[in-house]
């Protein structure tokens, strides 16, 4: 038997974690593989060290997303784990590995499997996170940091790699390229057990086509089960060009007063884009003006023009994943590796200005919240739930001259869920146990999400030359896994589609 669970989000879109286990078929058994429905509930199907098996991902929650046992507010591992092999990595953002200190405590002492890039990133953002969660000791981090290091196997794409062979059944695992961010994948999971052989697909967070800096991810040559993300499986989003000059026009209308622009953004991934996007802009429109309102402290004789706009990035994160992205240009696409080859610098550019000391920060903030100067600063984290982002927000939230401008999902009970929800009508939202008042403008650009749409997903699953007999739908709001659910059944009716409980 070959089964699926999920240790994740009931709901929602963080947490990410699950469970591929091997077990001998029981007397009876009408088949040697199969899947719980709700596949939520480990105790359904007793877990031993004769029941070897792995975990793609294992993530923090945020906001009201919890699993069964463990939330947001209850981080710790609350399935058994004695019997698994491997934990499998499909990216380094902290909703798919910002648990794994919690799992290794718990005692999980196999290999951390994970693309070449992600190998190189995954102990900078996990240090990041026990910083911030789980301790301030910095011998107790480096232990840990040193402990993950050592673990990690780093596995190139499109290479399969064995993870175990034993007595009631073997499994291989080949990581392909995901385009959400660098180093993502998704994983082709080869499992026989008894005379039952399967590939089992876990897709983790699919990227959109045409996004800066990463290919598009090309559907596996097989699936015969498919476990696939749903974040965004009720819309599409814009085409890269519309978006392009969204993104234009919102910072042209943001900084006509004088203000600055806001763009909460994740460390790794949405930042590096957001600066790709930026430096083009610069290098299209150069010399041309963006006009400064007579409100403004600065004359319309000195029209700000964008080559002399400052972009900050204030967060070391993000400072220091954009010099490891600098650095792995070969998993760039041929697009941007042909601007560097033209002498261009997308990630790294004249008008660009990064804050690194706490100090710096908390002077940026008090100078832009009382000067006119326009500006716009990415700063993390991107759902406003900590990080130096909250600290601009406190600052700025109040003065109708700024603009937050929202270009990713923000999961329900965030602070960035309840600032896009309230702001426009001039609501308020809590920061650090305060209430904030919502004048400044609150904008969204969907299009720079880092995920799939609806058509690209269906578009990957479509893609599969033989159509998977289950597919099961995770990671994503209610709505949006409804959404993806009713059209998957419709193009491939002959396919199972589930949404786990």
């Amino acid at each position: 038997m070959i089964k699926i669970l999920h240790h994740g989000a009931v709901n929602g879109v963080t947490g990410s974690c699950h469970e591929l286990r091997m077990s001998q078929a029981t007397k009876g058994s009408q088949s040697t593989k199969g899947s719980d429905p709700s596949g939520s509930d480990p105790t359904l199907l007793p877990a031993s060290n004769s029941h070897p098996g792995i975990l793609i991902d294992c993530g923090l929650f945020q906001g009201q997303e919890e699993s069964r046992g463990s939330s947001a507010a209850d981080l710790a591992i609350d399935f058994p784990i004695d019997h698994i092999r491997a934990l499998v990595v499909t990216h380094v953002h902290i909703d798919h590995v910002g648990r794994i200190p919690y799992l290794l405590a718990a005692g999980f002492d196999g290999p951390i499997i994970c693309s070449e890039p992600s190998a190189i990133m995954l102990p900078e953002i996990l240090e990041d996170a026990l910083k911030i969660g789980f301790t301030r000791d910095r011998a107790l981090i480096n232990r840990v940091l040193e402990l993950i290091r050592a673990r990690v196997v780093p596995l190139p794409y499109g290479r399969w790699h064995s993870v175990f062979e034993e007595e009631v059944g073997s499994l291989k695992v080949r990581l392909q390229r995901a385009g959400h961010i660098l180093g993502s994948a998704y994983v082709e999971c080869d499992a026989l057990s008894g005379s039952a052989a399967e590939r089992i697909v876990f897709s983790g967070d699919l990227g959109a086509p045409h996004s800066p800096l990463l290919p598009e991810p090309a559907p596996p040559e097989r699936a015969d089960r498919l476990v696939i993300e749903s974040t965004y499986g009720d819309k599409n989003h814009e085409d890269r060009e519309t978006r392009r000059y969204r993104l234009k026009a919102v910072l042209e209308h943001a900084l006509e007063d004088g203000g600055t622009v806001l763009i909460p953004a994740f460390s790794i991934g949405r930042t590096q884009e957001l600066l790709y996007e930026i430096e083009g802009l610069i290098a299209e429109f150069g010399d041309g003006a963006i006009g400064v309102s007579p409100q403004g402290d600065r004359p319309r004789s000195e029209s700000l023009t964008w080559s002399n706009l400052e972009i900050v990035v204030d967060s070391p994160l993000a400072a220091e994943f954009t010099k490891i992205y600098r650095d792995l240009k070969p998993f760039w696409d041929e697009e941007a590796r042909a601007l560097v080859a033209a002498g261009r610098h997308p990630l790294s550019f004249e008008q660009l200005t990064v804050i690194n000391s706490h100090e710096d920060h908390l002077n940026a903030v008090e100078y832009l919240a009382k000067s006119h100067r326009p500006c716009v600063v990415i700063a993390g984290s991107g759902m406003c739930a900590g990080g130096r982002v909250v600290n601009y927000l406190k600052a700025m939230l109040g003065d109708a001259r700024n603009d937050v401008l929202f270009v990713g999902y923000q999961a329900k009970g965030t602070p960035g869920r309840n600032i896009l929800t309230y702001g426009p009508r001039g609501g308020w939202v809590e920061l650090d146990g305060e209430r904030y008042d919502i004048r400044a403008q609150v904008h969204t650009v969907g299009g720079y999400s880092a995920h799939a749409g609806q058509e690209d997903l269906l578009r990957f699953v479509e893609g599969i030359p033989q159509p998977p007999s289950e597919i099961r739908i995770v990671h994503g709001d209610d709505g949006a896994k409804r959404a993806l659910q009713g059209k998957l059944r419709e193009s491939l009716p002959e396919a199972a589609v589930v949404i786990p409980g």
